[in-house]
């Protein structure tokens, strides 16, 4: 039987005691990126999670490549059902399954990975509280060497993604919000340093709470109660809340944060200020 999750994180301490466990499926979603804003460029980290080491028993997940659309306008564009559910076989995922996701950053690939199953309709699946960081630090065990990519089920036990759940907004909405038309917080999580010191203006009306003011600098981990909730207190009771970043990666670190929190209408801006300042021409004239 698959272990059953309580929050969408799950501690260093709950992974160890459960790791072997029958259907527990660990995935490591790390991405190399180089660069700053519209310069910015990714790679995959199979090669750090083979030569770094990862939590034994997982699998790398590429976020750049399976689980996005490669004819995306965008980087790490969403991918369809049918490529998600393809990627997710390929690493052992099925229907019953309980996954935990982590990355050696910040958690902003984790993040995404988990954003991705949910909208999907997976609920099964949360992310490591200070990745890969904290299991390493806290001197758990690391396996060194690459597991095998691919770990199809059975075709009995295929993986079926769910209808689509409107967990992302497009360029159109988050203009709706911005105009007062449809109202919503619109959240900027993504750190000054990520979009460059020249980045063109931001989306209009955005509050600022960047993926660095949600995590405790010594262990990597999300601030916890009254800390976290006091990092959303200007948008906490918006009734709709749009969280964004350079490409839409740290938006799911805020958007995962917020429900967390209890909030259960937060969407996601696939593809962020890319997609924005593609579409808004005047504001990188600006």
């Amino acid at each position: 039987m698959a272990p059953v999750l309580t929050s969408p994180l799950v501690s260093t301490q709950w992974l160890a005691d459960h790791l072997g466990a029958d259907e527990l499926v660990v995935l490591d979603a790390s991405v190399h990126t180089s660069g700053t804003g519209l310069a910015t460029t990714w790679r995959a980290a199979d090669d750090t999670y083979a030569e770094r080491g990862h939590v034994p028993g997982a699998r790398y997940a590429d976020l750049l490549d399976d689980f996005s659309a490669p004819d995306g306008d965008v980087p790490f564009t969403r991918p369809s059902a049918e490529r998600f559910e393809s990627a997710a076989r390929r690493l052992g995922v099925t229907n019953t399954s309980t996954v935990v996701v982590y990355d050696g950053g910040v958690g902003q690939w984790s993040a995404r990975l988990w954003w991705i199953f949910r909208s999907f309709g997976f609920e099964s699946v949360a992310v490591l509280d200070g990745g890969f960081t904290k299991w390493r630090d806290e001197g758990r065990p690391v396996r060194i060497g690459s597991l095998a990519r691919s770990a199809q089920a059975p075709a009995s036990d295929a993986f079926l993604a769910a209808e689509e759940r409107p967990l992302w907004v497009d360029h159109d909405r988050v203009r709706r919000a911005t105009t007062g038309v449809e109202p919503a917080a619109l959240v900027l999580a993504a750190d000054d340093d990520a979009l460059g010191a020249d980045h063109a203006p931001v989306i209009p009306g955005s509050t600022a709470i960047p993926v660095g003011s949600l995590v405790d600098p010594d262990t990597n981990a999300y601030l916890k109660g009254h800390a976290l909730e006091a990092a959303f207190a200007e948008v906490i009771g918006s009734e709709e809340i749009v969280t964004y970043c350079g490409i839409g990666t740290a938006a799911c670190v805020d958007a995962l944060a917020l429900t967390v929190l209890g909030h259960d209408r937060v969407q996601v801006y696939d593809g962020s200020l890319i997609d924005w300042w593609r579409r808004e021409p005047e504001s990188v004239a600006s």
